[in-house]
């Protein structure tokens, strides 16, 4: 079966990973109880951490749950042999599990390469809009654990619990991914209509009971989540249309189509998970208020720094799943990407999609080691830093240690190697005076003149070029 959606690669990849991109809220409410704000000042220094979008739909390498919804926009479209007809396609799509049977999954194995390359906390999808359940649901048979799916006899075939478990023992903060809606649950799609996007197909006004049964299930699968799968930090809560209706933005066009009211109870459904996990980090995301402990600009680099803790969440590879001979973001491109972010005082989550044999592709594991070579010499400067004006100058991008003692100037190179001019400008704001300055990696001593707001460092010539500088040269300017 897998042989028939090999085909869909050159056009179905293209754009997967921009097509369903989220706004970032426009107001931000700070969360009160002191657990949480404790949590989420910790998850703030972390910076850096791993995504994971997996579920049977990796097995076919299409977009993540999207093929099944009966939207009319490029990432939505079905192909292969049952493109024809809706619900013909639907079923085949919903019996992929029989197919998915990843002997490979080996969670270990990606623990160890996000820690080599400086990843301090992860999130995990436990369940896509689609509705399959990578854990040991007791409200679905559509799940990992089921009889009916191929892995079902694997001793490891609860992947959720495994993939916490290897995390945690490598001390990595844990991010359940949770989808509110669920295209799979009659009480969400009821089967007496045809569905017609991706929001509820019925109002929930008009059939109260229905909808109750769908707050309840919903309610019950995150309990679970909460209490079966040990210390939880971040609760990271996708499918934004699932929302009271005074919350939507007219100005968004995806919140336009909210016909609706979808109030999940967010109130009941927080309390539970924070009762369960004390200082529970919530995010709600695209939903502005209490819920949204963090935003989560996607595919976005703020310009400036923003008012409030945020995420940039990212793909390695030009899509959120599996895709065969994905394209993968150069070691460069990653690392930039990762020093503008944490210079406007977010964090990266960077995600990679594991194949249907539950391993990443051998680029994924290249990426995150060249990286992890250039966090061991310059992480000094990322981890539980803060932003700084200007933030950024050119090509150079700073960041700040939280005593504000120290700042740090990273230099960005458009190429692997670095090379340096002879003097290097570096402007500064409100520093009376500079103490020393060197080069992360490097003895050598540098000298320096500071006058007027503008650092000037003299580079010696075996510094220039041939320095084994990678990506990025970062300067460190104690002050």
């Amino acid at each position: 079966m897998r042989l028939f959606f090999t085909f869909l690669l050159v056009t179905f990849c293209l754009n997967l990973s921009w097509g369903q991109q989220h706004n970032t809220s426009k107001t931000y409410v700070a969360p009160t109880d002191a657990k949480v704000q404790a949590k989420l000042a910790q998850w703030q220094d972390l910076k850096f951490g791993l995504f994971m979008h997996w579920g049977t739909y990796s097995q076919w390498g299409i977009v993540e749950s999207w093929s099944i919804c009966p939207e009319d926009e490029g990432w939505t479209q079905r192909r292969g042999p049952y493109a024809s007809d809706y619900n013909t396609y639907k079923k085949a799509y919903e019996n992929i599990r029989t197919e998915f049977n990843p002997v490979k999954f080996n969670p270990e194995k990606w623990v160890m390469a996000a820690k080599a390359a400086g990843m301090k906390y992860m999130v995990f999808t436990t369940k896509h809009h689609d509705g399959f359940a990578m854990f040991d649901t007791k409200e679905s048979d559509y799940k990992i654990t089921d009889p009916k799916t191929a892995f079902a006899a694997n001793p490891r075939s609860n992947i959720t619990k495994e993939v916490f478990n290897a995390f945690r023992k490598e001390n990595f903060l844990l991010g359940t991914y949770f989808s509110k809606p669920d295209w799979h649950n009659e009480n969400y799609w009821w089967p007496y209509f045809p569905p017609k996007d991706r929001n509820v197909n019925y109002d929930p006004a008009k059939y109260p009971e229905r909808w109750q049964k769908f707050k309840n299930f919903t309610y019950n699968q995150i309990s679970e989540l909460m209490s079966g799968y040990g210390p939880v930090d971040i609760l990271w809560l996708d499918g934004g249309w699932v929302r009271p209706k005074n919350t939507i933005d007219p100005s968004v066009d995806w919140q336009k189509a909210i016909t609706f009211e979808q109030d999940i109870d967010m109130a009941r459904i927080a309390k539970m998970a924070r009762e369960k996990q004390p200082g529970l980090i919530v995010v709600d995301r695209t939903v502005a208020g209490e819920f949204e402990n963090y935003t989560t600009p996607e595919h976005t680099v703020p310009d400036q720094p923003l008012d409030h803790p945020w995420e940039t969440c990212m793909t390695m590879g030009d899509s959120w799943s599996y895709v065969p001979n994905d394209k993968y973001k150069s070691t460069n491109q990653l690392i930039q990407l990762l020093v503008k972010i944490v210079s406007r005082g977010g964090n990266f989550l960077l995600n990679i999609g594991p194949s249907p044999e539950g391993d990443w592709a051998p680029d994924a594991y290249q990426r995150l080691e060249q990286i992890g070579n250039w966090m061991n010499v310059n992480g000094e400067g990322i981890y539980n830093s803060r932003s700084v004006a200007p933030y950024a100058y050119k090509n150079i991008y700073y960041t700040q240690s939280k005593d504000q003692s120290v700042i740090y100037a990273y230099y960005l190179s458009d190429k692997e190697q670095v090379n340096l001019p002879a003097t290097l400008e570096i402007p500064l704001d409100k520093i009376n005076q500079v103490k020393k300055v060197s080069l992360l990696g490097s003895p050598e001593k540098l000298k320096w003149q500071y006058q007027g707001n503008k650092l000037r460092v003299q580079i010696p010539g075996k510094l220039q070029k041939n320095n084994n500088l990678k990506q990025a040269a970062g300067f460190k300017i104690e002050y």
